[in-house]
């Protein structure tokens, strides 16, 4: 007789409330967040049972330590764009969700993870080799770092769902004909 691990079974889908409710609960985290340039946040889920694993938001290291331009966003100043110098920031929701994960001895593999806005290449790697099968993406959020087509190259599920629009980004509207 073959055991499976409850960790590597396929999941099922996850009922639509309970992603709504966990989408609500991704964006609130964000808000921990004490980066000046973007908020991220990212919880892991088990599908199967409906519930957070685990949990990360973007910042300065564990224990308070200074962001990496104080006040200000070194990525910013130094005109980096999105996805490229991971050297430069904050650590990312992803990273610190894992990392937290690791530390507290919870299991990543058949995992679900929500994230408010697309993964950098390096966390969608992370993401990849820690076992996670879905990736919800908060869509509208920031983004525009190669991270999904990354994740969906690898075998790695990508979801895409509606969110807040990133207010750095005017969209124009047929009515105002504003940018």
């Amino acid at each position: 007789m073959r055991v499976q691990s409850a960790a590597i079974r396929p999941a099922k889908a996850m009922k639509d409330k309970h992603l709504r409710i966990r989408l609500e609960q991704c964006l609130a985290l964000a808000k921990a967040s004490n980066c000046p340039r973007r908020k991220f946040g990212a919880l892991l889920l088990d599908p199967r049972r409906n519930v957070i694993l685990m949990d990360g938001y973007n910042g300065g290291p564990r224990g308070g330590g200074d962001l990496c331009g104080g006040g200000v966003c070194l990525r910013d100043t130094l005109g980096v764009p999105s996805g490229e110098r991971m050297e430069i920031g904050c650590h990312h929701a992803e990273m610190n969700v894992i990392c937290n994960a690791a530390a507290s001895g919870v299991a990543t593999a058949g995992a679900w993870l929500i994230v408010t806005g697309e993964p950098c290449t390096m966390c969608a790697k992370l993401l990849h080799h820690a076992g996670i099968a879905r990736v919800i993406v908060v869509d509208g959020g920031y983004g525009g770092a190669n991270g999904c087509a990354y994740l969906l190259d690898h075998g790695v599920e990508v979801q895409r769902v509606d969110g807040p629009r990133d207010p750095r980004v005017v969209v124009e509207t047929p009515q105002s004909g504003q940018r």
